[in-house]
């Protein structure tokens, strides 16, 4: 007998919001190769404002596991986004020639700031509610990919969008 995950029950409970996320015009813009470089720019900003908040959350969930073998995968979740990802970001601004007065200079988007508030106040938390927001952040991120996976417009020699 199959059973559903708990996961997904939540998810259920708010389909309509989590399809707006996942279904957003960015990702398919992006997957085709269509999106403005403006608009990519004003995202990659945002999202690497909130970066040292989910490392924070992250490291916070690691902290709270309950033994060695639960940490483990959080351990190496930390070491792949606070390596390459931080890597990606700094490549990425270069490419797109976004450099740090500019960067520094653009606000918080109203979402950027609560989303870096939930993870702070997760972070204080219990493992439930760390898992909660991570789970969230890190679904959603996949399921983009996996929704677009079929019309991403790859380079020719395979590289990625952004090097």
């Amino acid at each position: 007998k199959m059973t559903t995950r708990f996961t997904d029950e939540l998810r259920a409970l708010c389909i309509d919001e989590w399809n707006s996320v996942i279904n957003h015009k960015f990702t398919a813009e992006l997957a085709k190769g269509t999106i403005s470089q403006n608009v990519l720019r004003k995202y990659l900003i945002q999202d690497h404002r909130f970066l040292d908040s989910f490392v924070v959350l992250l490291s916070s969930m690691v902290a709270k596991a309950r033994c060695l073998e639960d940490r483990i995968p959080g351990c190496q979740f930390l070491a792949l986004i606070t390596g390459d990802e931080n890597d990606y970001f700094q490549r990425s601004f270069d490419s797109l020639g976004c450099v740090d007065t500019e960067r520094c200079q653009i606000p918080n988007e109203n979402v950027t700031t609560d989303f870096i508030k939930l993870m702070k106040d997760a972070s204080e938390g219990t493992l439930g509610e760390m898992l909660s927001v991570l789970v969230v952040c890190e679904w959603s991120y996949l399921s983009w990919g996996e929704r677009v996976l079929p019309i991403t417009k790859r380079e020719a020699d395979g590289a990625t969008f952004l090097t």
